[in-house]
């Protein structure tokens, strides 16, 4: 199993993790250690602990935030795929319409999607 060196909030740490995600779990320790940079600016030094939990909730936060938004974008184009699929109905059931309109007004019989009348069935 791989193992990765991260450093945060100045403290190395030796992880874990699946072969080809080395990179990815350096780039989100990075991130973190970002945001843990951000928050000492923002608070001074409130400690190391303080600071982590305040990071962590951070980032929860934004992906419970994520999270409702990829619901939320999905719930909408569920209704839009019904939405088209009824619109599609309704377009399908027009043509219908005007197919039969066109038949009558060319002397051809309705009801019969195949366009031939009944002299050219032999009926």
């Amino acid at each position: 199993m791989p193992h990765v060196n991260v450093t945060i909030a100045g403290k190395s740490y030796r992880m874990a993790c699946g072969p080809g995600e080395e990179e990815h779990l350096s780039a989100l320790a990075k991130s973190f250690d970002d945001r843990i940079t951000e928050m000492r600016g923002a608070f001074g030094e409130i400690g190391d602990m303080r600071l982590h939990v305040m990071a962590s909730l951070t980032l929860a936060d934004e992906l419970h935030e994520a999270r409702r938004r990829i619901a939320d974008l999905e719930r909408n184009a569920a209704q839009g795929a019904a939405e088209q699929a009824r619109l599609a109905g309704g377009v399908g059931v027009a043509a219908e319409r005007i197919d039969r309109l066109a038949r009558a007004l060319s002397g051809q019989p309705t009801g019969h999607a195949s366009g031939k009348g009944e002299a050219e069935r032999g009926n």
